[in-house]
């Protein structure tokens, strides 16, 4: 017997030959792309939430006890408690976190899969007999005919099909949590996000008042007044003596009023700009004045050509906003009305000597020579004494965007520049 235990341990101690593995053929090698993808499919690798991955709708599940259905019922009433104190932000987290659960399980249903939810069941399990006493655990166990095994009573989580009743729970909720996160958003004047959340909830239940009541009172917040009414006529269609719905009906009509007597008033000021336009044009055909634009903004503010006193009454006299420049020195000067019968004189016997002026070369309107620029090219002189009209009249000159030009400088200077000027204009060409 020694010698058999002997030769027994020895056998144990022997390391056993390597068995020849036989497996599986090595998966075919992935690119770099392919792997990321299918990380990217893993809610832990997620870069940006799916909420309909079924791993992701499975983890939502998990972050709450009990069922989805009752963690979205706990969460609108939270939210319920947080809009009565007035916390608009604070309620619609908490509907949007019910949402948040109900959602992806609708839409599942939607691509034809069936919906689940964890119940807890007492089942049946065999194990194997403890082999000393065990302590009294308040179990039941009854000892089944094979020796050595107990069958023991444990709790188990399963999933169980969603019935027709707890699908239309789960819409009922759903729908109080679009249409009470709407209320949040009208409060927080959101007025989109209210249309939307409105829409969801009609989309569940075409007869819910509130998310007509909502979504129109959003609508008309932003002017759209068409889809406001439309809104507003789907609800008293379902409840005509709604008073809530007829307040926002009057709402609308004064508000339609009120858009088409602003729409009214715009186009009659389009109409008197256009009397006031076309006068302008024949005033200054009558006056043979020539204008050009170029598309380029002068910004002159409210300066610009016009008839005074009444731009519409082409009797009125014309008068023209006119930039002095001084292109010796880079200075300039803006006179915003010079009248058809001012002469250039009238105008420098106030604006000269200019402030920087400290050579004293524009002391006076007699120590300055003024000129404009013609059309075609060249320049034209003119007299301080020539009244506007009578130069713009020649139709040798023009008003550019709304302006006219005029150069001033010293006498002494004026032959000197006037060459520099055609020289300049010649090499431009």
């Amino acid at each position: 017997m020694d010698q058999q235990r002997v030769e027994d341990t020895q056998k144990a101690s022997d390391p056993p030959s390597a068995p020849t593995v036989v497996g599986p053929e090595a998966p075919p090698t992935k690119t770099v792309d392919e792997v990321v993808a299918e990380l990217r499919k893993s809610p832990l690798f997620m870069t940006e939430l799916d909420e309909e991955n079924e791993q992701v709708v499975a983890l939502q599940a998990l972050a709450y006890e009990g069922t989805p259905l009752e963690n979205a019922v706990n969460f609108k009433d939270q939210g319920n408690d947080c809009f009565k104190a007035r916390l608009f932000a604070d309620a619609r987290e908490h509907y949007t976190k019910g949402i948040d659960l109900l959602a992806p399980l609708d839409r599942l249903r939607k691509k034809g899969e069936v919906t689940t939810h964890k119940e807890t069941r007492t089942e049946k399990q065999k194990r194997k007999r403890k082999a000393t006493p065990a302590e009294d655990t308040g179990v039941s166990t009854t000892q089944d005919e094979g020796e050595g095994e107990e069958e023991v009573q444990v709790q188990v989580e399963v999933d169980v099909p969603d019935s027709e009743d707890d699908i239309q729970q789960q819409l009922a909720v759903l729908e109080s949590l679009y249409a009470n996160r709407a209320a949040c958003a009208l409060e927080l004047q959101n007025h989109r996000a209210c249309w939307l959340d409105c829409g969801h909830a009609l989309r569940i239940n075409p007869r819910n008042i509130k998310a007509y009541f909502r979504s129109a009172r959003a609508l008309l917040a932003v002017g759209r007044l068409e889809e406001a009414d439309d809104a507003c006529a789907h609800g008293l269609r379902v409840d005509p003596a709604n008073a809530a719905l007829r307040k926002v009906a009057a709402d609308i009509a004064a508000a339609r009023e009120k858009a088409e007597a602003k729409r009214r008033a715009e186009e009659a000021r389009k109409a008197a700009e256009r009397r006031k336009e076309a006068t302008l044009r024949a005033a200054l055909a009558a006056r043979n004045i020539r204008t050009r634009t170029t598309g380029a903004d002068p910004e002159m503010g409210d300066a610009r050509v016009k008839l005074v006193p009444d731009k519409e009454d082409p009797r009125s006299s014309l008068v023209v906003p006119v930039v002095v420049l001084y292109p010796l020195e880079l200075e300039s000067d803006f006179v915003t009305a010079f009248g058809e019968a001012d002469s250039l004189g009238d105008h420098l016997g106030y604006i000269l000597p200019p402030p920087w002026d400290e050579e004293g070369d524009y002391a006076s309107v007699d120590r300055v020579e003024c000129f404009v620029e013609k059309m075609g090219g060249g320049l034209v002189k003119w007299g301080k004494r020539v009244p506007l009209l009578k130069l713009l009249g020649t139709g040798n000159v023009e008003i550019v965007d709304d302006v006219f030009k005029v150069f001033v400088v010293p006498k002494e200077k004026a032959a000197s520049w006037v060459e520099d000027y055609k020289s300049k204009t010649a090499a431009r060409k």
